[in-house]
């Protein structure tokens, strides 16, 4: 086989799409309308607002307004992993103490069956697999930073994870060099596409509204204004992660960080016998600039990573097209981890945007005063906490309009968080591009010297991303 990308398919939104198809858009906004709950987006965080909520409150009239089609966006890029991170957790420790964090790890940890629940009892299949999340280590600093991970879920209550040597970790999956590995039950792999169609589905279903090819180009309070018409709601919730910045007032609200991705053809019965991963587990590493992959429905790899990591101006892309250098970077990563893959060919690359904030924090916000709320700032664990996230804004809406009591969720130390801006530009544009020119130079250098402790340039670009 060649091995050659010069024939990937290249951009198209993603291969999710062109696995599944691409849907039929939604007819957009006609004019003017009131309703309940407005919401603005149409990924999963908006999508499992409206399904929550309507669920409870079967009365509430709500509107999802989508710029694209739902999934446009990451719900229909991201990588597949339904797992149990969220970002931010040790800062919210440092804030609200270690208990307030390790409730909302466990409030993670449970969402991931949460998803799998609701996919099931709507009946709608989701390719779901749940093998659990594999983390490797190739490096002797990974395997030391692997240990502290390691070490860390064990003291946010997560008893049920295991840490793996070498020779475990090849009884598992076969990457090379693989010094060690931790594994965690609580990660699925999942069909991107087909759980956001599903989800849209089940919200229809229960009578949501969703409006697609409608921009919204301004958020007030009780307004939702796009240019075919206004939504007038008592709440109006966004929910446009690493789109936030296209919205009047938001450009430097969180940061669209930018991840790439390939995907193999169907990998032949010998090659899986040569790569292993029987066990079907998400499949991520510990390096600074680091991958992650599953082993799709179909047998495919897809893997994915930094490629550009920002454009400047806060600008999205439009179809998922990627650099060619990209393309092969994730190649040559994926051949790293598998070097029998050698001659495997890449049938498809893309690329879409998360929403970063300023301190790495994911949040959940509902201003009373306002009607105005928001959740996002996922930094690439959005497929599972997107679902929570859902959730706390039922629970925030529900106790504020007087259908609804304090739940556990709403006190979940996320609830309200506060973060100042992102700098601007060109401030932002350098110091993206030169912290991840240091997660790959510390990668690169920590592959070269065999050290055992983290490169000090990646420990310097830590403390500038604000991310400890």
């Amino acid at each position: 086989m060649s091995d050659s990308t010069g024939g990937a398919v290249n951009g198209g939104v993603s291969f999710w799409y062109a696995d599944d198809g691409l849907p039929a858009v939604r007819e957009p906004l006609a004019g003017d309308a009131d309703a309940d709950v407005a919401i603005v987006g149409g990924g999963y965080t908006g999508l499992w607002t409206a399904y929550y909520l309507k669920k409870a409150a079967p009365a509430l009239r709500i509107t999802v307004l989508e710029r694209e089609f739902c999934g446009y966006g990451a719900s229909g890029r991201n990588g597949g992993w339904l797992y149990n991170g969220v970002a931010g957790r040790d800062r919210y420790a440092r804030l609200h103490g270690h208990e307030a964090a390790v409730r909302l790890q466990r409030a993670m940890n449970d969402t991931v069956g949460e998803v799998v629940r609701v996919a099931r009892e709507e009946g709608f299949d989701a390719g779901i697999h749940r093998g659990g999340v594999l983390e490797v280590a190739r490096t002797p600093a990974q395997w030391a930073r692997l240990k502290a991970f390691h070490e860390g879920e064990l003291a946010f209550g997560e008893r049920d994870r295991e840490l793996y040597g070498a020779r475990e970790t090849a009884g598992r999956i076969r990457v090379a060099d693989a010094l060690g590995s931790t594994w965690t039950p609580h990660g699925a792999r999942v069909h991107p596409v087909r759980l956001v169609k599903g989800l849209a589905a089940a919200a229809e279903a229960l009578g949501v509204v969703i409006h697609e090819a409608t921009p919204v180009t301004e958020l007030r309070a009780g307004r939702a204004v796009t240019p075919y018409g206004t939504v007038r709601a008592p709440y109006v919730l966004r929910c446009t992660e690493g789109f936030t910045a296209a919205l009047r007032g938001q450009r430097r609200t969180w940061l669209p960080m930018n991840s790439s991705m390939i995907v193999t053809e169907p990998l032949t019965a010998e090659q899986w016998e040569a790569v292993g991963w029987a066990g079907r587990e998400t499949l991520g590493d510990m390096a600074h600039a680091y991958m992650y992959a599953q082993r799709t429905a179909d047998g495919r790899i897809a893997l994915g990573g930094r490629g550009v990591p920002y454009r400047f101006g806060s600008r999205t892309d439009h179809d998922g097209r990627t650099g060619r250098a990209t393309v092969e970077a994730l190649r040559a990563v994926l051949t790293g981890f598998f070097p029998a893959l050698s001659g495997v060919r890449v049938e498809h690359a893309w690329s879409g945007v998360l929403g970063v904030p300023r301190d790495w924090c994911a949040t959940v916000t509902l201003e009373r005063a306002t009607g105005l709320g928001w959740a996002g700032g996922y930094v690439g664990s959005g497929v599972a906490t997107a679902n929570l996230a859902a959730r706390t804004l039922r629970d925030l809406v529900l106790l504020d309009s007087g259908q609804g009591g304090r739940t556990g969720l709403t006190a979940l130390p996320w609830v309200g968080h506060r973060v100042r801006k992102w700098e601007p530009e060109p401030l932002r544009w350098l110091g993206v591009h030169g912290l991840y020119a240091a997660y790959r130079a510390a990668d690169r250098r920590e592959r070269a010297t065999g050290a055992e402790r983290s490169s000090r340039l990646a420990r310097v670009a830590d403390l500038v991303a604000g991310r400890h």
